[in-house]
């Protein structure tokens, strides 16, 4: 990380003023900004001069004076850029529009056929979305689409989707298609991106997403680390049950297998009424998520074990795991090595929407880093 706030500290005036209003939690006026970044204030007035001209920043108010003049506050505009995140699941399209802070502003959710997701009839969605919405074309930096398998590292070929049963589809119909800056990625580093965006980690974490499927994402400091063919963090095909129940990858005893939405599915329940009622202690569901936790443990262990690092839980089952959280956590005190207290294990600030924003904030990252 010292090596990434050096660089920072050689970018121009005008991107490390807009970097750290972006960051700004407290009131922050000119002669801060100034004071923080080291800066002259003809440099702070012109640049922020610049940036209110665009648009990008306003004053926020001004501080209590002690005498003389109150300092005005500036603030960056959120909603100045608007970006667009697209997951496609086993059964849908989740939609979002959010600003500049990842902040969602739109969200919708569409039933769809995945093996039509890759070409016009995902376009034609994304544009009655936006119409809806009535987003103004001209403010749109990009549309992220966030996939749940492996893809090229050109991402221009889907190499293997399990829950979407597709192997070696070519995306170059999905590129002509959309008519904006476009960017596909993995939904478990989309997820993780959108982790570390929102908390402005300094350090290491992995982050496990329970959807139809289970993917994950490593991130060292807020670096996705993608290994030497970009498949690190498959942790959904791990085996956590040696010859145990068959996955979608088509092996056995995968976590995969055991910690999805689709086998509380295939079990014969909907997702919410599952876990109402477990809570209800309904015999029958009581017996499956608890298997469903014990797996889950097994394999947020072995994370923990080789990566010694947060883990972060995200996706579809996300939103409903916070009361179950602490008996998951005892499930991994037990079997764990270290016999700790599981702190380490955190649910997702975003949760189900973790991968959708974190397809939309490949663009918000890429505008700070270029603005």
């Amino acid at each position: 990380m010292r090596e990434k706030d050096a660089a920072r500290a050689q970018e121009p005036a005008r991107r490390r003023i807009y970097r750290y209003l972006h960051r700004a939690q407290e009131f922050c006026g000119k002669g801060d900004l100034a004071q923080a970044l080291c800066l002259s204030m003809p440099t702070v007035y012109q640049h922020v001069n610049e940036l209110m001209g665009e648009g990008l920043i306003a004053y926020s108010g001004e501080r209590q004076s002690t005498g003389g003049r109150s300092a005005q506050g500036l603030a960056i505009v959120p909603d100045a850029r608007l970006t667009v995140g697209i997951f496609i699941t086993e059964d849908e399209l989740r939609l979002a529009i959010a600003d500049l802070r990842l902040n969602q502003l739109c969200y919708k959710r569409v039933p769809f056929r995945p093996e039509l997701a890759f070409g016009a009839a995902l376009a034609a969605e994304l544009e009655r979305f936006l119409d809806e919405s009535r987003v103004e074309r001209s403010r749109l930096l990009g549309v992220g689409v966030a996939i749940p398998g492996i893809l090229s590292p050109d991402a221009r070929q889907l190499l293997f989707a399990p829950t979407l049963r597709m192997r070696d589809v070519p995306l170059d119909g999905l590129y002509r298609a959309i008519p904006y800056p476009l960017h596909l990625g993995n939904d478990a580093n989309c997820g993780g991106r959108a982790e570390c965006f929102i908390r402005e980690h300094q350090h290491d974490l992995a982050y496990l997403t329970l959807e139809e499927g289970v993917g994950g994402a490593i991130f060292i400091g807020d670096s996705l680390y993608t290994g030497l063919a970009q498949r690190s963090g498959e942790f959904g095909h791990m085996c956590v049950e040696p010859g145990g129940l068959l996955c979608s990858c088509g092996r056995h005893g995968c976590l995969e297998a055991y910690c999805t939405v689709r086998r509380i599915r295939a079990a014969g329940y909907d997702v919410e009424d599952f876990f109402q009622r477990a809570a209800a202690h309904d015999p029958r569901c009581e017996t499956l998520l608890g298997d469903i936790l014990r797996h889950l443990a097994v394999g947020i262990n072995n994370i923990h074990a080789a990566l010694d690092c947060d883990v972060i839980l995200g996706g579809y089952l996300s939103d409903y795991l916070e009361p179950w959280l602490p008996l998951l956590r005892q499930y991994l005190a037990d079997g764990s090595f270290f016999g700790s207290s599981a702190d380490y294990l955190q649910l997702s600030t975003l949760r189900s929407h973790s991968s959708v924003l974190g397809a939309a904030c490949h663009f918000i990252q890429k505008f700070i880093d270029e603005i």
